[in-house]
């Protein structure tokens, strides 16, 4: 039991040292050397551009008071600066909702050199919903605090110009960087680019997503930063997600490109809890090192020869960065792999067929029974609490319900796992990645080449010894992943945390195999269950990591409804405030919400004139307000759109159209049609806030509960009949 016990303290432990033993760098004061990067003066500009902290989305007067500080701060810095205005569409190639808007973004021409720019960008709008500080005026006082130390570091410049870009509009989809790389000549001269973002407000900077071909890019970065945080998988992770920065458009450049980002405390992410007293200093610190760092050496770089083949790569701790070019990984895989099947066939030990399936089926054995154990312990938990997140705002007694719950079959199964066995699943698993996922590769590849030589040379004695070298590797990585990858987001991913912690756990099974307990599974999985009710009982909620649920006043038909979202279960203030519906209903075909009456419409409806010549609908919107969205039927195919002198052409057939910004009120938006395309169009005219009469409903929110992204509206409904051909 001793042994069982103390391989569960290890892994604990890696867990530990990875949470609270990271590299990281001391936030530096105002006193700092000037060529450094500091904190305290990064926060000093943040406190200055953002000192009321309001929300300030694209097009709004917030937004341009935010702008107008920008400029103040870069004309301090003696750094020569120009607005870019103008309407802007941005379609991507895997969206069918086509978002535009008027935008102004803020070019500031840092420094002077040969040859095609270094271009450094961070996005001044804020979502409606919160100030922004994290998400992405930390951004904003980050580049400016970069500026003043480039200047200060290289006063006349490198080999390369700097130019930064603040742009506008990209919580309304990208359209500031869209619009900027409309221009030809603005989009010739990059030669490379930095994106600095945030979807959190604490927590490691990570290096989240690169250029492809990003090789000698990464090398430039270890040169660069002295606190270590990426890893290729997250590029493998971030290229399946729905998500997109400013990078995004960027990337077809095929210039060498790096995004930033620092992503703990998503729990007041675009939120009104995004405050500068909320952000982690460190995170500006680190964050702020590595803008500055890689800026510097890529206004010195010879930006042609940082283009080469792509390199799997993870951190360590934040201090070290293996690496390797990606074309490695398959030949050491297969390396790996044989001379691990070479230490089991030399080291004379022989079991019959039958033992042999079955050693061979406890590693993904072990990984089906964590993952199940993961769905029954989080489902429990989400049962008791009635909530769909049940610790998303005290995770740390699911968490270890979690832990406990993937020892438990590792106890179990390691009675019949084998050493050689094991170490063949990392190495054939490090194949199959290197063939089709080359970004989690190196979680396979690199302890298995601590393994392999060691199984190697251990075929007669010190077997245990080279295991648990081999078991240090792969819970350095694993267990390492395990913890940072909660921040993607938190416990409700249960499968990634439980899938991490079962293949470190993978690695001490044989050490485990000779543990005698006869009790410690059935005590791990008793505590796992136990522990899983605890977190049930836990408050799902809290003030520091509230729900989010936006309120909506919404006219249609001449009638008023009062719209709350779709929330597992609406607070009880609210259904008392108003008479909400039982369940979630849809709404004029742009989603379910709780739904109560409020009277009778009271303001103007949007009118809208429709005509329609051959395959084009053109109609001319008069929809006072921040912003319209026109949802298009299914049996609509429209791909080219025209709002007012702007054309744009989606990658596949439109379900809505959006303007984001206060000009739009007065628009004319033509869609190009089939020759059979008709139906019904609807129109949802917007206002960021709710009318007076909505004071009793906000009181009723309770403090656990908050608005997010795009807040709470008030939405003008009407339908268009679109005029026969």
């Amino acid at each position: 039991m001793v042994r069982t016990w103390s391989l569960a303290a290890l892994a604990v432990g890696f867990w530990l040292l990875s949470a609270f033993g990271q590299s990281r760098p001391d936030a530096l004061g105002l006193d700092a050397p000037a060529g450094q990067f500091s904190a305290a003066r990064a926060a000093a500009v943040l406190g200055r551009i953002l000192p009321d902290q309001k929300p300030h989305p694209a097009g709004s007067a917030e937004a341009e008071q935010v702008r107008a500080r920008i400029l103040k701060e870069l004309a301090a810095l003696g750094v020569g600066a120009h607005t870019q205005s103008g309407m802007s569409c941005y379609v991507s190639p895997r969206n069918n909702f086509l978002p535009c808007g008027t935008v102004t973004n803020i070019i500031a021409e840092v420094s002077r050199g040969s040859g095609k720019a270094v271009l450094l960008m961070a996005h001044s709008d804020s979502v409606a919903a919160g100030p922004g500080a994290g998400d992405d005026s930390s951004g904003v006082a980050i580049l400016l605090e970069t500026l003043r130390a480039l200047k200060e570091r290289a006063p006349s410049g490198g080999n390369h110009p700097v130019v930064a870009l603040f742009t506008d509009g990209e919580e309304a989809d990208l359209l500031g960087a869209a619009f900027y790389l409309r221009d030809p000549k603005a989009r010739e001269a990059i030669g490379a680019v930095i994106n600095v973002e945030a979807r959190g407000n604490q927590g490691p900077s990570y290096l989240f997503q690169t250029s492809s071909g990003n090789g000698r890019l990464i090398d430039l970065y270890a040169q660069s930063v002295s606190h270590y945080a990426t890893s290729s998988l997250y590029q493998e992770i971030y290229r399946r997600l729905p998500n997109d920065t400013d990078l995004t458009p960027m990337l077809g450049l095929g210039v060498p490109a790096m995004n930033f980002a620092f992503i703990g405390n998503f729990a007041q992410y675009h939120t009104p809890l995004d405050r500068r007293e909320n952000l982690d200093p460190q995170s500006l610190q680190q964050q702020g090192e590595a803008a500055l760092g890689v800026a510097d050496r890529l206004q010195h770089a010879d930006l042609a020869q940082l283009k080469s083949g792509d390199a799997i790569y993870l951190d360590v701790l934040g201090r070290w960065l293996p690496r390797l070019a990606a074309r490695w990984a398959l030949p050491l895989s297969i390396a790996c792999f044989v001379l691990i099947a070479l230490a089991g066939l030399w080291s004379g030990e022989r079991a019959g067929w039958r033992r042999g399936v079955l050693a061979a089926a406890v590693p993904p054995l072990l990984l089906a029974a964590c993952v199940g154990m993961g769905f029954l312990l989080h489902g429990l938990a989400a049962w008791i609490s009635g909530q769909a997140d049940p610790s998303f705002a005290h995770p740390v007694w699911l968490r270890l319900s979690l832990a406990f719950g993937a020892f438990a079959p590792a106890i179990f199964l390691a009675r019949k796992a084998c050493a050689i066995t094991c170490w063949l699943w990392f190495a054939g698993l490090a194949i199959v990645c290197a063939l089709w996922a080359p970004g989690l590769a190196p979680y396979f590849l690199f302890p298995s080449l601590v393994a392999a030589p060691l199984l190697l040379a251990t075929i007669h004695k010190g077997r245990t010894a080279a295991l648990f070298v081999a078991a240090l590797a792969a819970l350095t990585v694993w267990i390492g992943l395990n913890q940072g990858g909660e921040a993607i987001g938190g416990l409700r991913m249960h499968p990634l945390f439980m899938v991490s912690a079962g293949f470190g756990l993978l690695a001490l099974l044989p050490l485990l195999q000779t543990a005698r307990s006869k009790y410690s599974c059935l005590v791990s999985l008793l505590a796992a269950l136990v522990l899983a009710v605890v977190a049930g009982f836990q408050p799902a909620y809290s003030d520091k990591a509230p729900e989010r649920l936006n309120l909506r006043y919404a006219e249609m038909d001449g009638k008023a409804f009062w719209l709350a979202d779709p929330v597992l279960h609406l607070p009880a203030s609210l259904r008392a405030a108003a008479d909400f519906s039982h369940l979630p209903q849809p709404v004029a075909d742009f989603g379910s919400f709780y739904v109560a009456p409020a009277g009778r419409a009271h303001f103007p409806a949007p009118h809208v004139t429709a005509h329609r010549e051959g395959g084009d609908v053109t109609l001319d919107i008069d929809a006072p307000g921040d912003g319209f969205i026109l949802l298009l039927p299914k049996n609509v195919q429209s791909q080219a759109v025209r709002l007012n002198d702007l054309g744009s052409r989606a990658a596949k057939p439109l379900a809505g159209i959006g303007c984001a910004t206060p000009d739009c009120s007065h628009a004319r938006l033509t869609l190009q049609l089939g020759a059979k395309d008709k139906g019904v169009l609807t129109l949802l005219a917007y206002r960021y806030g709710l009318p007076p009469e909505s004071a009793r409903l906000l009181q009723a929110r309770p403090p656990q509960a908050v608005p997010s992204q795009s807040g709470d509206r008030t939405l003008l409904v009407t339908k268009i009949a679109m005029p026969a051909r």
